[in-house]
């Protein structure tokens, strides 16, 4: 189990930052810090969820799969959010999500009876999971619009500065085939568009990485899609950060 101490030295999680303190105290011996690799699948579709978890510096996405085998995110989680909120909110299964790891790093994770017991318990821990899955959705309606609306180019500006805002590091792993399938879009179409922010000087693109080199300009491509999610999640959750011993 991971310690206090350990939690407050680490990368942090704004969702467990926005808890008040005596109860992220309580439930500090239940988390688990737990390292994450490229494309670990967390949860395949029907399976329970027996686990959540809140990143630290990864970052996780919810796909779905069609029936001709083309895969689209659905939504994004990393250090503002937890994954696997179907254990608390009334389900413990998804009939057709898959949670696969998107960018590698920790996160800590709790089994998900001792979230449920204390969110059925726990008026604190119920306002806080109640606004983040408010939040959460408007992320996920906001992304449904994104991507029937808005050009690839505007599109992939705003899916990376999502990514940076989660890493919190200029350089992301991330191959253009991995993009193309959260993007719903052909490789060839991330290709031409990321040489496109490349000759721009937003990014740069080597080997599987991508670091981003203008900030400014990225937003500035993106569409109001990252703006208005992010103004949401500020709404919501605030940005808190705690002090521990």
């Amino acid at each position: 189990m991971v310690t206090s101490y350990e939690i407050a030295m680490a990368a942090r999680n704004r969702l467990l930052d926005s808890l008040p303190q005596p109860l992220f105290e309580k439930l500090t011996p239940a988390l688990k810090k737990v390292s994450l690799q490229l494309g670990d699948r967390l949860h395949d579709p029907g399976e329970i969820i027996y686990d959540l978890y809140f990143p630290l510096d990864c970052v996780l996405s919810i796909t779905l799969m069609m029936s001709n085998g083309t895969t689209a995110e659905t939504g994004l989680v990393g250090n503002r959010e937890v994954l696997g909120v179907n254990a608390f909110m009334g389900g413990r299964e998804t009939t057709q999500t898959t949670y696969i790891v998107q960018h590698a790093g920790d996160a800590l994770k709790i089994d998900a009876r001792v979230l449920l017991k204390e969110f059925d318990s726990n008026k604190d821990l119920r306002d806080v999971m109640l606004r983040y899955t408010q939040a959460f959705i408007a992320q996920i309606s906001q992304t449904t619009a994104c991507n029937s609306l808005h050009k690839l180019d505007q599109r992939l500006a705003r899916w990376l500065l999502e990514v940076h805002d989660r890493v919190e590091a200029d350089e992301i792993a991330l191959t253009q085939e991995f993009i193309a399938d959260m993007l719903g879009v052909r490789r060839a179409g991330v290709t031409q568009t990321a040489q496109a922010l490349q000759d721009r000087r937003l990014i740069r693109y080597q080997r599987g990485h991508i670091h981003v080199l203008d900030r400014p300009g990225l937003e500035a491509s993106a569409c109001e899609c990252f703006h208005t999610v992010k103004e949401e999640y500020d709404r919501l959750l605030g940005n808190h950060h705690k002090v521990l011993p």
